[in-house]
């Protein structure tokens, strides 16, 4: 019983990945374990030249969403992420952006079973992503609560999809 299912959560992966490799990363669709949260990668050009990737965070049967960056980094220093909800317009002061800022770390990508960076623009899409600490961060953020978020997504997420 046990290796028929290690077999069918294995072809699952291999599923996924197969998906995963033919979807440009800045195209790719992830979803949390509970199907409560999806994270988006956008194509357009970021209006930050930094940028590397733009996407958005969806808590799934709410109108609630979240910005976010990868700003990219020099070859020996990791990319950095962050990820706001109401931020205010215009002109912002490091203490709005602080204020508005839900989560910041490494996006990491799971490819063939290997753990790395978010592949980077163009690049096969990663098959999942890991968020260090991204549940804990909602959880203890102005995004959860009564009216809001009411479940913390898992920090690992697994491909759902390409945009078109």
């Amino acid at each position: 019983m046990r290796r028929a299912l290690a077999y069918g959560v294995a072809a699952s992966l291999l599923s996924f990945s197969a998906e995963a490799a033919s979807c440009p990363q800045e195209q790719a669709r992830y979803q949390d374990r509970d199907k409560a949260y999806e994270l988006a990668f956008l194509p357009e050009a970021s209006d930050a030249q930094t940028a590397e990737h733009r996407f958005t965070l969806s808590v799934l049967g709410t109108s609630l969403k979240l910005d976010g960056y990868v700003m990219g980094a020099s070859p020996d220093e990791r990319p950095s992420s962050m990820l706001f909800f109401n931020c205010p317009e215009g002109d912002v002061t490091g203490a709005d952006l602080q204020a508005c800022t839900i989560w910041q770390g490494v996006i990491y990508g799971e490819s063939g079973g290997t753990l790395s960076l978010l592949p980077a623009a163009g690049q096969p899409a990663a098959g999942a992503l890991l968020l260090p600490a991204l549940g804990p961060a909602i959880r203890q953020s102005t995004l959860f609560g009564e009216g809001k978020a009411q479940l913390a997504p898992w920090d690992v997420l697994t491909f759902s999809g390409c945009a078109s």
